[in-house]
């Protein structure tokens, strides 16, 4: 049902008929990256966190890690994923198609600086199965973001 909600969300951008549906699953950035023939960095993982308990959204390269210490000096608290069971619920996607579109109310987007050393990356579009080739600029306007962040390291 998820994927629905993102494809008629899509459509005020006119873009609905961009998404890609795989025979196979892309719940991983490792499954993804090989369900699009591309490098996993630029898989856009979008990862699940509470913040005074409020959920929130990260969009990251697919090669970045959470950097604690960033992150608690942005959001002024320790890094707290959701657990399993609490992403679909307060999120709206489950564990697998969590992406930045079509997500419950009140919950915060942000994006990682680390996407924007990509000309496109590939979001997850609501299912276990599928994704969308955005610009950074792209990215901005379809998930709703609050802001564009750093709170991650890339690999050295």
């Amino acid at each position: 049902m998820s994927i629905e909600n993102v494809k008629e969300y899509f459509k005020q951008f006119g873009m609905e008929e961009k998404i890609l549906e795989f025979p196979v699953s892309s719940a991983t950035v490792e499954l993804a990256a090989q369900a699009l023939n591309c490098e996993p960095c630029r898989i856009a993982k979008t990862l699940s966190f509470s913040v005074n308990d409020s959920p929130i959204l990260i969009v990251t390269a697919g090669d970045a890690k959470i950097d604690n210490k960033k992150y608690k000096v942005f959001f002024g608290a320790k890094a707290k994923m959701l657990s399993h069971d609490e992403v679909a619920e307060k999120i709206g996607h489950a564990v697998g198609g969590v992406c930045p579109f079509a997500v419950n109310d009140g919950v915060n987007v942000y994006l990682d600086v680390s996407l924007k050393r990509f000309e496109t990356v590939f979001p997850a579009c609501g299912s276990s199965n599928s994704a969308i080739e955005l610009t950074p600029q792209q990215l901005e306007t379809c998930s709703n973001y609050k802001q564009w962040i750093d709170v991650c390291k890339l690999p050295e």
